[in-house]
């Protein structure tokens, strides 16, 4: 049989490359996909291997790569999307890209080094500027303050009292304060430890910023509280320092008079200035070198990894004797044999070899790999397959099978023809747009995982069409095409009513079988809600039955079926709801009330009248319909019994 329902058939080969044509085959090759390599060295560890050094090379420029693409992420700059599938650098060519690959990280690196202390710098020049703002309105109400909390005392003359001698000191008190910058959310705690510390001989001025500061390594939006702290003494200063770094605050200096703070916060503002046009050119040239690296960072990255591919894929070769030749050995397809030679001989014409590259073929007795040939329609089916289990060497593949029965069953158990409407409708969008789509070389695993499949949820839309049109099901709502079997007599259509009730026999179309799918009414409901459609239901009147049984009790349900043109089903619960039931061919009443008591008495009178030399009703036991019977031998017992039976069911209450 074909490729399609088996593996291909597979065969062990030797290859014989030259160490300058070695790296252009195995690109070529790998560009192919149609060899699978052994390891030739299995005994010699991976730090050992020839090309190991290559390999790690390789690593680090895939590294910086990755810094830059972050890079290019975290600023939102749009990469440009490959047309066509780059293909592995020469050796000569690495160490260019190498060279570009380090200028361009480490002119990046320093660029946001740069970045980072301008930004930190002008974080803290922000803060003080706000301290010094704060200082101002700090000390002009503090004589005020202090003149309302201490109105015998002046501000820088204040006295201190010896507790212990009850003396009062002579010397000035040394009063000093700090100043300083706290998150919000921590100046209660702050100020509750100074209070307790401090033993309340500290005075706190806090006022919070209007506007939130950019944490400058973050980049988050901080809330912060500016303070000044009044203390007496170095003890009290010690204090409050060491309880300022336990709350992370920031302290900047403030000096103590007017002219000195104005000129302080004058120079701050020039800086800030200054800082803010350093920083915008700094991040324009970060910009500049971030847009140009988008350009070509997916190339770059595609170009190093299948560099490294090459290298660890010639780390499983063996080298000969003579050192002027590598030897591999791998699986290939016999079929395909032919373009395994030409790859090879164009690599050696790539590399200017003087000597081919040798393909000989191997005798073994090891089970070779699976291979079937695959292509992107039935490439998602045979990925549903292998998840499965891969079928061994020759095995029959059931993957074509699978392209129909997985969306068969699928659609049988979701039949609704619009929602697999709109499942073909994706999937068939995926399908015209795969071109751009694998241009883009998406890394979300979900997308991949659909976009893998768009030939399988395209094929589930079309049988999920089918079955809802068999279903006769869109969005959960029957469609009516073909129009209905059933038939609605004229005779009975009774204005106002909203539901008919319909015998089969009489009102269903047997001629022929519907065209498609089901019948617009639904099977075992034959109730009809739509109000364009002819017709208006009948209803069985209860008096009407009474008439009926009244006039015979023995009739049977099938002629009171055929006599109102009404299903079994209705009759029956009709009956129910006037306490009758069809006992021993005679409709009696099953609910135990006073007046069906005697009308049951009469009826069990009848039943055992009736039958005399079979079975006799012995007695009702309960109200649902429960009846015990038993067998007697009616000709030992004769009349007798018969009187007995009587005698007992007349003297019931």
């Amino acid at each position: 049989m074909g490729s399609l329902f088996r593996s291909e058939s597979m065969a062990l080969c030797q290859l014989f490359l030259q160490n300058e044509s070695a790296y252009s085959a195995v690109s070529n090759l790998g560009e192919l996909g149609l060899v699978q390599f052994r390891d030739t060295n299995p005994s010699v560890s991976a730090f050992q291997r020839r090309f190991v050094n290559q390999v790690r090379r390789c690593e680090e420029m895939e590294r910086k790569l990755t810094y830059v693409e972050s890079e290019i992420i975290k600023d939102e700059i749009p990469t440009q999307d490959l047309e066509q599938n780059p293909t592995a650098p020469q050796p000569k060519e690495l160490i260019d890209l190498e060279s570009t690959f380090e200028k361009l990280e480490n002119e990046l690196r320093e660029v946001n080094s740069n970045s980072d202390a301008l930004k930190k710098t002008y974080f803290e020049l922000t803060e003080l500027k706000n301290v010094l703002i704060q200082a101002h309105k700090f000390f002009a109400d503090s004589p005020k303050t202090l003149q309302e909390t201490h109105p015998h005392h002046q501000v820088d003359t204040m006295d201190q009292t010896n507790l212990v001698t009850n003396e009062v000191s002579a010397a000035p008190a040394q009063h000093g304060f700090v100043t300083g910058v706290i998150l919000r959310e921590r100046i209660l705690g702050f100020e509750m430890m100074l209070w307790r510390v401090c033993r309340g001989k500290v005075f706190l001025k806090q006022a919070e910023l209007d506007t939130a500061i950019e944490d400058p390594i973050t980049g988050a939006k901080l809330n912060k509280v500016v303070f000044i702290l009044f203390f007496q003494g170095d003890q009290l200063k010690g204090r409050v320092k060491k309880i300022c770094d336990g709350f992370h605050a920031t302290l900047y200096p403030c000096p103590e008079s007017y002219d000195e703070r104005d000129k302080m916060l004058t120079g701050v503002k020039t800086r800030l200035e200054d800082l803010n046009q350093v920083l915008n050119q700094t991040q324009d040239h970060r910009h500049r070198l971030l847009v140009n690296a988008a350009k070509s960072i997916k190339v770059w990255l595609i170009k190093v990894r299948k560099v490294k591919a090459i290298y660890h894929t010639m780390n499983l070769f063996n080298q000969d004797v003579t050192k002027e030749c590598l030897i591999a050995e791998c699986w290939c397809s016999d079929k395909r044999m032919s373009e395994v030679q030409q790859a090879l001989r164009d690599a050696s014409e790539q590399s200017g070899s003087s000597v081919p590259s040798i393909v000989n073929r191997m005798e073994t007795k090891e089970s070779p790999p699976t291979y079937n040939i695959l292509n992107k329609f039935t490439n998602g089916f045979q990925n549903i397959v292998d998840a499965y289990g891969v079928a061994s060497y020759m095995e029959v593949n059931p993957a074509p099978y699978t392209i129909i029965t997985f969306p068969f069953i699928f659609a049988v158990m979701f039949g609704d023809c619009g929602h697999g409407l709109l499942m073909a409708l994706f999937a068939f969008w995926m399908i015209l747009k795969e071109r751009q789509f694998l241009a883009k070389k998406s890394d979300n695993e979900i997308w991949n995982t659909m976009f893998g499949g768009r030939y399988i949820i395209f094929l589930m839309g079309l049988f999920s069409i089918y079955t809802g049109l068999i279903y006769n099901d869109a969005f959960s709502k029957s469609i009516n095409i073909f129009g209905s079997s059933w038939k609605i007599p004229q005779e009975n259509i009774s204005h106002g009513v909203k539901s008919v009730i319909l015998n089969p026999v009489v009102s269903f179309n047997v001629s022929a079988p519907y065209p498609f799918g089901l019948d617009p009414f639904k099977v075992g409901n034959f109730n009809i809600e739509d109000e364009p459609r002819s017709g208006h239901p009948i209803e069985v009147g209860c008096e009407q039955l009474k008439q009926i049984i009244h006039q015979d009790r023995n009739v049977s349900t099938r002629t009171i079926v055929l006599e109102l043109d009404v299903c079994q089903k209705t009759i029956v619960n009709a009956m129910k709801r006037i306490n009758l039931t069809f006992k021993f061919n005679l409709w009696v009443p099953h609910e135990l009330t006073s007046e069906d008591k005697r009308k049951r008495k009469a009826a069990c009178l009848d039943l055992l009248r009736d039958q005399r030399k079979e079975k006799v009703l012995d007695r009702i036991v309960t109200c649902d319909e429960k009846w015990c019977t038993t067998t007697i031998q009616a000709v030992k017992e004769g009349g007798q019994h018969l009187g007995n039976q009587q005698a007992r069911l007349q003297d019931e209450p």
